[in-house]
């Protein structure tokens, strides 16, 4: 098992290579016994350094929902993250690139809870009736380690992933939210355009059958540890299109039909 120091130390790490735009090797290059229970704590830690510094939670980001990314991981389960108010853009607002490692999009829905959610028997309906409005969403992820290793051509793996606060960046919302119940939300989708020309499609069926049963699975995963969802919390449900790498000058527009759509610039 691993010290709470090196815990720690992992996460200011992780920390430092987000403040300073650079990525550092991979977690599990110097720690390749660290459980996924050691990386959630890894991101823990990282997440009251940020509280120490003034931000707030907002939410949670939930991924690795489809079922080509779990096969290209090889592992069987979601994992999820945490967001800050510091991660939140609007529609529309330009995105530096730079800002980031590694910038990458993707085309998600997002869950507005009106009301807690808890429980280790969760299912659909309940996330449904906990749901305040249910609106388009893109996510920011990064990689604070690479996904290669230009030395040794090591892959990352989940732990390094959930320990990089499951490659969560930031978020965008935007569009006509609706309620819940008003659209059948698996046959929710959405055009993702670069620079006017079609570069992904996908439907919201992807995640999981139900993009609502990624967030059944982390409150059941919340439950085992005693705790929940909370009035407030906006939740990326999982992405429906896979990552879209950016430069510079890349206009991105985001149609999601019935739910609206908006722009996510990049410079």
């Amino acid at each position: 098992m691993l010290t709470d120091g090196e815990l720690k130390a992992e996460a200011g790490l992780l920390d430092t290579a987000e403040r300073e735009r650079r990525q550092v090797r991979q977690t599990t290059s110097v720690y390749p016994q660290m459980t996924i229970d050691e990386a959630y704590r890894v991101q823990a830690f990282w997440l009251e350094m940020r509280l120490a510094r003034g931000e707030q939670v907002i939410g949670h980001k939930i991924g690795l929902t489809s079922r080509a990314m779990q096969q290209a991981m090889n592992i069987d389960t979601p994992d999820s993250g945490f967001l800050t108010d510091a991660m939140a853009f609007s529609p529309g607002e330009p995105i530096a690139a730079a800002d980031f490692c590694d910038l990458r999009l993707e085309v998600e829905l997002a869950f507005v809870l009106d009301d807690d959610l808890a429980g280790a028997d969760l299912a659909i309906d309940d996330v449904l009736d906990a749901t305040g409005q249910v609106t388009a969403a893109v996510e920011l992820i990064a990689s604070r380690t690479p996904r290669t290793d230009p030395a040794t051509g090591r892959t990352r793996g989940v732990i390094d992933t959930i320990a990089d606060n499951a490659a969560n960046a930031g978020i965008v919302t935007g569009g006509h939210p609706v309620g819940p119940r008003d659209a059948d939300l698996r046959w929710a989708g959405a055009v993702a355009y670069r620079n006017d020309v079609v570069e992904e499609t996908g439907l919201a069926a992807g995640v999981l059958d139900h993009p609502a049963n990624g967030i059944v699975w982390l409150a059941r995963r919340y439950a085992e540890q005693g705790m929940s969802l909370r009035a407030g919390d906006v939740i990326l449900s999982g992405s429906f299109t896979r990552p879209m790498a950016v430069v510079p000058g890349d206009d991105f527009r985001f149609d999601f039909g019935p739910l609206g759509s908006f722009s996510v610039p990049i410079v």
